[in-house]
């Protein structure tokens, strides 16, 4: 199936992507719909498992398969990555797992999604000095500006690869070229572009993404990468058969942890979480990430020429392509906000509806590829006869 199919067969898309059928869903920033193929492998599976042992039908060639194709999309070996479940599992992991000193800091930007701050704001009880980016605008990190707020004592940097109000995309890569030229760790919450914009790990150390947004899989079936040389050094803090020597599923005397990703999945494995995830690794190589970003930056494009003539505010609305994203967050100067948000909602236009830290509302338009511009026209005419 290639975008151009998609687009241009309105019941292939219909059938292929079912939330068509009712809705326009402009929200894949959030939690996504799931594609035909997605759900029918998980319903596929389910069947199967109700006729004896679940993991025996599909274990291990599915954790095979599926860190293959995550690897593929990542720019990595298999054994790097580990499928985990939720971003903030992972992010945490990796926050918790890694030997600190009390003089190292680590960088972060508070206004990222509170999963990306949590975990390394704990670290402050272990005596770590968590130091707070500062930026001109939501999300606008450059790399000149994380290279400004680190030192010889910056021990690790955990940004997210897009910011989830003002999706505005950072040069992870620059960023994290430099970072490793001073020995600096890169931690990268990629959950905002991994599905959507080309997100590989050449200048990363650590990343995770959960599948329930651009990935278009199930919620809790996501990746964490982590780097080989760095594996030996990054313990996580929890502990199973999976993850720990047990032959026979006998207890032995000293913990020794497995080698490779399995390092990191302590338990049993979320197997109808993975089988989607997997169809959705499939459906989304099979289109293309290269295609898929620039559809989204067309449509972005699309979205900001229309509303800015609407009077509406945009969040980066000129930034450049390398740093846009397919999030257009907005809001009209003395507008409800919320109100908007209802009557879009209403009418079958499902976005979202998020505020900053000063408290004003924004509505977030995040169209995934096989969106049409005709419903993004429709969304637009909403917003007209709302007087918005």
């Amino acid at each position: 199936m290639t975008l151009n199919e998609v687009l241009s067969d309105e019941a292939l898309r219909r059938r292929e992507f079912p939330v068509t059928q009712e809705r326009i869903f402009l929200a894949h920033a959030g939690v996504c719909p799931l594609p035909r193929r997605v759900a029918q492998a998980v319903a596929d599976y389910a069947q199967r498992a109700t006729g004896g042992d679940q993991e025996s039908m599909i274990f291990p060639g599915i954790l095979t398969e599926t860190r293959a194709l995550a690897a593929r999309l990542l720019g990595c070996e298999p054994e790097e990555v580990s499928l985990v479940g939720p971003t903030s599992l992972a992010l945490s992991l990796v926050a918790a797992g890694l030997p600190f000193r009390r003089n190292d800091n680590v960088l972060i930007y508070h206004d990222d999604y509170p999963s990306n701050v949590y975990p390394w704001m704990a670290l402050a009880e272990r005596g770590v000095e968590v130091r707070l980016l500062p930026t001109r605008a939501l999300g606008l990190i450059r790399p000149r500006d994380v290279l400004a707020h680190v030192d010889e004592h910056t021990r690790l940097v955990a940004l997210a690869s897009c910011h989830f109000v003002s999706g505005f995309r950072i040069d992870h890569a620059a960023i994290g070229e430099a970072l490793r030229q001073r020995g600096i760790l890169f931690c990268l919450d990629a959950i905002q572009t991994l599905g959507a914009f080309p997100t590989t790990v050449e200048q990363v150390d650590f990343l995770a993404a959960d599948a329930h947004k651009w990935l278009l899989g199930p919620c809790g079936a996501g990746v964490l990468y982590v780097r080989r040389e760095l594996q030996e050094h990054l313990n996580p803090p929890v502990y199973g058969w999976h993850n720990l020597r047990c032959p026979d599923y006998v207890a032995q005397e000293q913990l020794v942890w497995r080698s490779g990703a399995r390092k990191y999945e302590p338990g049993t494995h979320n197997l109808l979480g993975l089988v989607g995830l997997k169809a959705a690794l499939e459906l989304l190589l099979e289109v293309g990430i290269g295609n898929i970003a620039t559809e989204l930056l067309r449509k972005r494009a699309r979205l900001i020429e229309a509303l800015r003539a609407r009077g509406c505010t945009v969040f980066h609305a000129d930034a450049p392509p390398e740093n846009a994203s397919g999030i257009v967050s907005w809001f009209k100067p003395g507008a409800d906000m919320a109100a908007v948000h209802q009557k879009l909602l209403a009418a079958g236009v499902v976005a979202s509806l998020r505020a900053d830290r000063q408290g004003q509302r924004y509505i977030r338009f995040s169209p995934h590829f096989y969106n049409t511009d005709a419903e993004l026209d429709r969304a637009l005419e909403v917003l007209d006869r709302s007087g918005s």
